[in-house]
This record gives structure tokens, sequence and C-alpha cells, in this order.
């Protein structure tokens, strides 16, 4: 997925961590701190990377933030990612990040790419803003 060539257009990254957290069967039910954590952890090494988006359009990672919500708001802040502790619902803390990085309708929304599988989140987003799966930041991540 890495990739060397061709000019790539930077986006922000913001994970719904439960989301992610949740694709894995790997005991975070038991720890929803820790599992936020395992899935925080490797977020950092992504910054700067040029990689095949979801849409396979190159894309620079310059930023990425995680929205953890709930018992996972215990997890210890991560160095080189941005890290948003949902008030309330992690949904509602997404969508307000993402809106103020450029809202939905404007032209550097574009470069604002959402990963989570939930379609309830996803329809509250405009065409111009990015999706991804889970999968794509697991395989990214090695997960």
């Amino acid at each position: 997925m890495d990739r060397d060539e061709a000019p790539a257009i930077d986006v922000t990254v913001i994970v719904d961590v439960a989301n992610v957290m949740g694709s894995r069967p790997d005991g975070w039910w038991r720890d929803r701190a820790a599992g936020a954590a395992r899935v925080m952890d490797g977020l950092p090494a992504l910054v700067g990377r040029v990689v095949d988006g979801p849409d396979g359009e190159a894309v620079r990672i310059a930023r990425v933030i995680a929205v953890i919500e709930g018992a996972a708001k215990a997890a210890a802040s991560v160095p080189g990612i941005d890290v948003v502790r949902a008030p309330q619902d992690g949904d509602g803390a997404i969508v307000d990040t993402a809106s103020g990085l450029g809202g939905t309708g404007s032209d550097s929304a574009a470069r604002v790419l959402v990963v989570t599988a939930d379609r309830g989140l996803r329809a509250r987003f405009g065409d111009d803003v990015r999706i991804a799966g889970p999968g794509w930041l697991n395989a990214l991540l090695g997960r």
C-alpha cells in the first residue's frame, strides 16, 4: 500500500477508534482502554507515509486524529497523534472534528479521511469527505 511515485494529496485521518478496535477480536472488551491503546500505538508511524487511499488514489497521511469514547478515554495519549476524548458520543465528536477541519461542502473537506465502518456515521458526511473502513487502516497497521 505504500507508494513512492506520483504526487499525493495530504489528508488528515480521523480514526473512529471504537469501531477499528471492535473489528479485531483481540480481547478489547475486557479492557477498552488497553484495546484503544493497541490501536493508537501504531498510528504515529503512519504520519508522513504515502499510501493508497481507500479509492486507490495516492494520499500522504499528514496528520492522524484518534477519537476515543467511554471507558476507552482512560487510554494514555500517544506522541505523534492527536487524541480527542469524546465528551459524549464518539460519532458526534468525529463529525465535529471533521467539520473543524473544513466541514462538508468545502474544498478542504476532501483532505479529511474518516476511518469507520459505522453506516450511520458514514451517512453524516457528504461525498466530499473520504471514508475508509477499518480493514484499510488495519492493513496499514499490520493488524
